[in-house]
């Protein structure tokens, strides 16, 4: 799990154009986007994910992986998880 904004407000890097999240991604982690205490790191998830989109070079592929390990990591069921993925697949093309 990474937590962006999170990393940020501890000065783990300068900016998000630093984060090493595409470096992982490239390594072939299963990378998810989280949020860590968002009253005090300022961010959900969801601001996580944007401010990830806006600053750190990633293609839409790489968008589309962190959210694929969001679902594939989820404790759901295999069949529930299908449903999303076919969403996402669909969403994405």
């Amino acid at each position: 799990t990474v937590c962006p904004l999170s990393n940020l407000k501890l000065c783990v890097f300068k900016s998000l154009a630093d984060h090493n999240l595409k470096s992982m991604l490239e390594q072939g982690l299963v990378v998810t986007i989280n949020s860590d205490d968002p009253a005090y790191f300022g961010g959900y998830i969801n601001e996580n994910l944007i401010a990830v989109q806006e600053e750190v070079d990633l293609s839409k592929a790489e968008v589309v992986q962190l959210t694929r390990n969001a679902f594939e990591s989820a404790w759901l069921p295999r069949a529930t998880k299908d449903v999303y993925l076919g969403m996402l697949d669909a969403h994405a093309a």
